[in-house]
């Protein structure tokens, strides 16, 4: 029999809640009780298993959702967080200290660029910032300080395709560890098996999918998750990135109806992409055969979930970005709001929004352009109609003749 693919995993998770419900109880504690001071002592030296100590280190509600999320992503465990960045920054820490480097990708979110930039130089940790489609000037940048390789599956906010795989066998041959960000392509693709050891997502965005919950997750080895909830020196512990209870479990609810959602977002934005750049706009979308990294993700993905739901438009200017943004949510066909992942379309001009913590000879030298419009296309019924009113407002802005 084949492998199950991601979704299969998830859905053959089965929990029952306290009084047999069919979604599990959700622990509402902060903290939890002992019969014994022995056990809170061996609790607490991590030697009780399946006894919860303080909600900061680990509840009934949040292993729930870490292995529903390690199963997704095909890792032996997982720990939830408060939010992406959440994370993001535990998990660096926990992996670099004090004369460490680190090579990322230049094209990250501006968050994770930020912290790799400005904040963890503090600790006496650097950074080299490279062209992540370029893999000798991957493997050059590389040092004998450097720890890790950081990388998200498809850049944000350009698209830009990592390949997983020949980035694994560099991080392998220098015995880094390969950090890969998926959240602009869960289910889609799966990082751990094209070599990847440590797998983070934003559940804020595709896998939560309601826009009401901020959250993240690091899907790795039991050894490396123990770790960072170890509580002398795990850094998810002692910085304190706790998802709420409550928050869990409504996460856990919307990962059941992912694999639908991702297919629906997937076909809207191929159907668009397609359509905008037959008009002639400069169209970017990972699931178009003139992207750069198109033959790539085809290898990479699981195809029953398409390229994804996100894509770019540049239409020339920051202010025919704006205008064009501000007209079409005056037609009702999305937001201008960051994030991603919503059932209707989200769409903002990334370098003066999610990338505006890169400077902007930065973001020239990328090539992310102010006319750049980033779109997460949402869960539209009859995507044709869709596409006929955005073009109606490039025609009525002079974008499209």
């Amino acid at each position: 029999m084949k492998d199950f693919n991601p979704a299969d995993k998830i859905q053959d998770l089965q929990y029952f809640g306290e009084f047999g419900g069919v979604n599990p109880s959700i622990s509402d504690s902060s903290t939890y009780t002992f019969l014994s001071a022995k056990t809170m002592f061996d609790t607490f030296e991590g030697n009780a298993e399946g006894c919860y100590l303080y909600s900061r280190h680990s509840s009934p509600s949040n292993l729930y959702l870490d292995q529903a999320l390690a199963a997704m992503e095909g890792t032996e465990s997982a720990n939830v967080a408060a939010s992406g960045m959440g994370a993001i920054t535990a998990t660096l820490l926990q992996l670099c200290g004090q004369n460490d480097h680190v090579v990322s990708s230049r094209t990250i979110y501006g968050g994770t660029y930020a912290f790799l930039k400005n904040f963890t130089p503090r600790f006496g940790i650097k950074t080299t910032f490279v062209d992540i489609t370029k893999l000798d000037v991957v493997e050059a940048a590389i040092t004998e300080n450097t720890k890790v390789l950081y990388c998200e599956t498809v850049s944000n906010p350009l698209l830009e395709v990592a390949d997983i795989e020949a980035l694994s066998k560099i991080a392998r041959k220098h015995n880094l560890k390969l950090v890969v960000d998926n959240t602009f392509s869960p289910l889609s693709v799966s990082p751990i098996k094209l070599g990847a050891d440590i797998v983070i997502h934003s559940l804020t965005k595709y896998i939560n999918g309601s826009s009401d919950t901020v959250g993240g997750v690091t899907c790795a080895t039991s050894e490396f998750i123990n770790a960072l909830k170890n509580v002398n020196d795990g850094a998810s512990m002692l910085l304190g990135p706790t998802m709420d209870s409550l928050r869990s479990a409504s996460v856990m609810k919307n990962l059941r109806t992912l694999h639908i959602r991702m297919k629906q977002h997937s076909q809207n934005a191929q159907y668009l992409a397609e359509k905008f750049e037959n008009d002639g706009v400069k169209t970017v979308y990972p699931g178009l055969a003139s992207h750069s990294g198109h033959e790539l993700y085809k290898r990479m993905i699981n195809p029953e979930y398409g390229f994804g739901g996100m894509m770019t438009i540049d239409v020339g200017s920051l202010d025919k970005a704006n205008a064009l943004m501000e007209l079409m949510q005056e037609r009702n066909l999305g937001y201008l709001a960051v994030s991603l992942g919503f059932y209707k379309t989200l769409f903002s001009a990334p370098g003066t929004s999610t990338s505006s913590e890169i400077p902007m000879d930065e973001q020239l030298e990328m090539g992310l352009s102010d006319g750049l419009i980033r779109f997460s296309i949402g869960l539209d019924n009859d995507i044709e109609r869709t596409y006929q009113t955005m073009k109606q407002c490039m025609v009525d802005l002079g974008i499209l003749s």
